[in-house]
């Protein structure tokens, strides 16, 4: 923050700029500059930014021969000088970047924008990183959903302004939804949102003030590190164990708790690993969140697309002493990421949210004016009439995929698939012992790029190094042509034991 300073008090600007000795006004005005001299002889100037913010130029140097600038802020004791004319030197632009876009980091974007690679121009791409399943056009949303947006626009019914947390139908269209016995569900408990991206974003900072913690999964959706680092909100990263089908690491989970600690997230089923916990390991998970008193804010834009040997529990429907703020959408289970619909689910049965956190996820609501009002008007028809087999063939051609890609992945030396259970991902370990002339999973990749033309996300992405992602919505002729290029890549690079050795002491 920018020190101030008080009008009689101008010595307290010798502290701001290396503790020179005290300062002789020379000229002032409201909005110009105001020159000062110091006994050394040195002058500077305050140019006005605006009412009370000014920019302090030296003509002389600091210690490392940089000219010295500071930013302050001038304040007048509640009088106000009266505009005048500038005198000196003319006021100049110095328009800055807010703190919180400085500290608003996308590791996804930034490791793939540096990525500084071109594909084999004699194969076609085959992209398996970006997790839109639309991208390809092999799993369209099903005609009601689209016939159910369509009369909502030629009715022109959906054109105006909304109330911020959603029209009060389409909250009672999601409470209807998803109330069930062990986590009832009204109207008031369901919050709108332009996606689920939006509602994780409210539901963190109803949470979380700058300068707390919230306990991220390790790998875990990028989108989490990216908003809480932008509030000033510190993210820990509990791991997940692939040995055991990315359950969590509960004793390394509990050790990072602190007094510090705002919230649990916990994202299940899960990007970027497809895995979908158990009953046993969620009550394992709220056990811990009950104990340390740490409310949860579970991801759930993956719910109950899971396979068929796999059971999709909602968190909330396991405790009534936890607090969660459940965060879904249509983007994944209706396969239309780009009509930003999500919602918040409020499951609070002991009020230890209270109205505190309801009112507040209302204000944060308003900063945006809430979702798109077309697709709030067909919402309670998508929910309610949306075919029961358009979800089961939707995970059938997943299933498919998954048991296809992790087939063929198995039977590659060097390459340790993981797999998965839901969701549209699998990840897949490399050993990098087995490549020694890649540094990394990025280097893998980037290669794997340009010489087959494939490109898989390196697992440095979601914090987990030696791994990359593969997604599993892509055609099934192009799910087993990657695979069949992946495979010709790594017999091209692969080092046995011996010749790991042989390369290490050429180095």
């Amino acid at each position: 923050m920018s020190p101030v300073v008080m009008m009689p008090q101008l010595s307290f600007l010798s502290r701001c700029i290396r503790s020179l000795e005290p300062l002789r006004l020379m000229s002032s005005t409201s909005f110009g500059v105001h020159q000062f001299t110091l006994a050394q002889g040195i002058h500077f100037t305050l140019t006005a930014l605006r009412m009370d913010s000014y920019l302090i130029e030296v003509n002389g140097h600091d210690d490392h021969g940089d000219h010295a600038m500071l930013d302050v802020h001038l304040k007048t004791n509640g009088n106000s000088i009266p505009p005048g004319k500038a005198k000196g030197r003319k006021p100049r632009w110095a328009v800055r970047a807010s703190e919180m876009s400085k500290k608003t980091f996308n590791p996804v974007r930034a490791i793939v924008d540096s990525m500084k690679v071109e594909p084999n121009p004699k194969k076609a791409m085959i992209s398996l990183s970006l997790g839109d399943p639309t991208v390809f056009g092999n799993l369209p949303t099903n005609s009601e959903v689209t016939r159910a947006v369509k009369e909502v626009l030629d009715s022109g019914r959906c054109n105006g302004y909304a109330p911020s947390v959603g029209y009060q139908s389409c909250r009672e269209a999601v409470a209807a939804f998803y109330t069930c016995p062990e986590a009832p569900l009204e109207a008031q408990d369901v919050i709108l949102t332009s996606g689920c991206s939006q509602a994780i974003e409210l539901a963190l900072a109803v949470l979380a003030n700058p300068g707390q913690n919230i306990l991220v999964p390790r790998p875990g959706f990028s989108l989490y590190k990216t908003l809480a680092l932008s509030m000033g909100i510190e993210v820990k990263l509990y791991n997940l164990l692939p040995e055991k089908a990315w359950e969590i690491d509960l004793k390394h989970l509990e050790s990072l708790v602190d007094e510090k600690t705002a919230c649990l997230i916990v994202n299940n089923p899960s990007n970027p690993c497809g895995s979908v916990f158990s009953k046993r390991h969620l009550q394992k998970i709220l056990a811990v969140a009950s104990r340390q008193c740490v409310p949860i804010l579970a991801d759930e834009i993956y719910g109950d697309m899971v396979f068929d040997d796999c059971k999709f529990e909602p968190i909330a429907t396991l405790s009534t002493n936890v607090p969660i703020l459940s965060c879904g959408g249509l983007a994944k289970r209706w396969l239309v990421p780009g009509w930003r619909m999500g919602w918040i689910l409020i499951h609070d049965r002991r009020d230890i949210f209270g109205n505190e956190i309801r009112d507040g996820l209302v204000r944060l609501s308003q900063r945006i004016l809430g979702p798109c009002t077309l697709v709030q008007g067909a919402l309670e028809r998508i929910l309610h009439r949306t075919p029961p087999e358009f979800y089961h063939n939707t995970l059938s051609i997943l299933k498919s995929n998954a048991d296809l890609c992790y087939t063929a992945l198995s039977a590659i030396p060097g390459l340790r698939p993981v797999r998965p259970a839901g969701a549209m991902y699998l990840m897949v370990e490399i050993e990098m012992e087995h490549f020694p002339e890649f540094e990394n999973d990025v280097e893998f990749t980037e290669r794997l790029i340009s010489e087959q033309s494939v490109f898989c996300l390196p697992a440095t992405c979601f914090e987990y190094p030696n791994f990359f992602r593969v997604v599993i919505t892509v055609p099934e002729e192009m799910i087993l042509e990657a695979c069949s290029r992946i495979q010709e890549f790594c017999e091209m690079h692969y080092q046995g034991a011996e010749g790991a050795q042989d390369l290490e002491c050429d180095k």
